[in-house]
């Protein structure tokens, strides 16, 4: 059975530059590894409606209810359940650039107190329990502040969803605060989470430092 790791973190984090990175040195370490990325916009139904919803088909941010935008989210890793199974029966590490965390928080972020509580155990309830998705062994998160990220986005390419510099969920720094905050949550209250601060000193560290430290907790798993 696979090692499940699924890098997390607030838009502009770095998700996706460092789950390459690892992919590839488990790779260079001889460790057969998979990467998968969520949302699977080209991919998937689910994950085309996720680029609407993004690029605002369905309305602004605060206008669709986080219980049913949280259903899409869900629904494309449903949609992607057989080729998970299948990657983490043929790897030793699979790892998940965005994965159900993303979902908790980033819909997690819209409401506050219990109800965000209540919301958190229903989108957990169906993606584990109804759609019996595999169980990470790691999270890793990369804190980074919400103003700071914002900066970063604005440097991102093209992405295939969508024309825009920042979608719906990036162009909103007060929302990205909240998916922070809404992840400190879950870093705090499970074990299996590991986080890593961006920032040193008010300064970015760099790529490799910061990929050495995911390794450093990579390396006592496998």
């Amino acid at each position: 059975m696979a090692v499940i790791i699924a890098i997390e973190g607030i838009d502009g984090s770095g998700k996706g530059t460092q789950a390459a990175r690892l992919h590839a040195r488990c790779q260079a370490d001889g460790i057969k590894s998979s990467l998968i990325g969520f949302p699977r916009y080209d991919q998937t139904l689910f994950g085309k409606s996720i680029g609407d919803f993004l690029n605002g088909r369905f309305g602004a941010l605060d206008e669709v209810n986080p219980f049913l935008a949280s259903l899409l989210y869900a629904g494309d890793r449903f949609e992607s359940r057989s080729h998970i199974l299948n990657t983490i029966e043929s790897s030793d590490v699979v790892i998940f650039d965005r994965y159900i965390p993303s979902n908790v928080a980033h819909q997690g972020a819209k409401l506050t107190g219990t109800e965000r509580s209540e919301f958190i155990e229903w989108i957990e309830q169906i993606e584990y329990a109804i759609y019996k998705m595999p169980r990470l062994n790691l999270a890793i998160l990369l804190d980074l502040p919400a103003d700071y990220a914002q900066k970063l986005i604005a440097e991102k390419q093209k992405r295939s969803y969508t024309e825009k510099v920042a979608d719906l969920q990036e162009a909103d720094q007060s929302y990205l605060a909240n998916v922070r905050e809404v992840y400190l949550q879950l870093a705090e209250e499970n074990q299996y989470w590991q986080k890593i601060e961006c920032l040193k000193d008010k300064t970015l560290r760099s790529i490799e430092e910061i990929g050495d430290e995911i390794w450093s907790h990579v390396g006592k798993l496998i």
